[in-house]
């Protein structure tokens, strides 16, 4: 009989596997920054700080609760910084990510790293177990036939 014949399904420990995998795709997802819009060519629509040099006038700093419903730029990462462009002198808001933002992001990453880890050692060493109650049942039976 060919090997996995007569079988329905994932064997039991790939169902784990599969949702895992599943789960740590959608984790992934979750984290990963929101993309900005795409800004029409016209340099009479560009943001200033695209085509110019510009300074930071105020560092990065969470929205306020009027400026995440008021300013377009909050809404990708929640936090602003303003700018003022050197040739136009426009003051305007640039989205930005904080130090504090991305090390939250980063010890999530590897706090499910070392979860996934921990669960894929544990499913090894399951195998191995069957694994080795397989093999001590074919040396018994080996040792019974004799």
């Amino acid at each position: 009989m060919p090997a996995g014949a007569g079988r329905r399904g994932l064997p039991q420990g790939h169902h784990l596997c599969w949702l895992l995998c599943a789960f740590t795709l959608k984790l992934c997802q979750a984290e990963a920054p929101v993309r900005e819009e795409k800004l029409s060519v016209s340099t009479s629509n560009l943001r200033c700080w695209l085509v110019e040099e510009f300074v930071v006038a105020e560092e990065c700093a969470p929205c306020s609760n009027f400026q995440a419903k008021t300013t377009p730029e909050c809404s990708s990462t929640g936090y602003v910084e303003k700018i003022t462009c050197s040739s136009s002198k426009r003051n305007e808001f640039k989205s930005c990510r904080s130090a504090l933002m991305e090390q939250h992001l980063f010890w999530k990453f590897e706090g499910a790293v070392v979860g996934v880890a921990l669960v894929f050692a544990c499913l090894v060493i399951v195998r191995q177990r069957q694994l080795d109650r397989k093999a001590l049942e074919k040396v018994r039976k080996q040792i019974e036939s004799i």
